[in-house]
């Protein structure tokens, strides 16, 4: 089993900039991919971006130019910083680990990030 403990979420005005953490406890071993994911109310959840333990990253192009994602190994967490964050943004922000790119079997218990206008 795989814990994901997100943080970092909260309220920011229009324009302003969050960095989400995950960190992975557990069998991390299985937490080859680690990836973020959004939900906003009465949307379906929507992929962000994942990044690999080798380092091979990918981007939804919804968030390309605004939003990255990095990885530190050594702590088992990965990071999601937002810029430029608009009210479509608001949504509950969940971190996933997975030992492939496409099936995510572990879910962190989701962050609130609330924009703003």
């Amino acid at each position: 089993q795989v814990q994901l403990v997100e943080s970092g979420g909260g309220l920011v005005q229009a324009g302003g900039s969050l960095r989400l953490s995950c960190a992975a406890s557990g069998r991390t071993s299985s937490s080859i991919f680690m990836g973020w994911f959004r939900q906003a109310p009465g949307k379906e959840r929507e992929f962000l971006a994942a990044m690999s333990r080798s380092g091979g990253s990918t981007l939804s192009d919804s968030v390309k130019g605004r939003f990255s994602i990095s990885r530190d190994n050594a702590k088992s967490t990965v990071y999601l910083q937002m810029n430029s964050l608009i009210p479509e943004d608001t949504a509950v922000y969940y971190c996933a680990a997975g030992s492939t790119a496409k099936l995510y079997s572990y879910w962190g218990q989701g962050t609130q990030v609330t924009v703003s206008s």
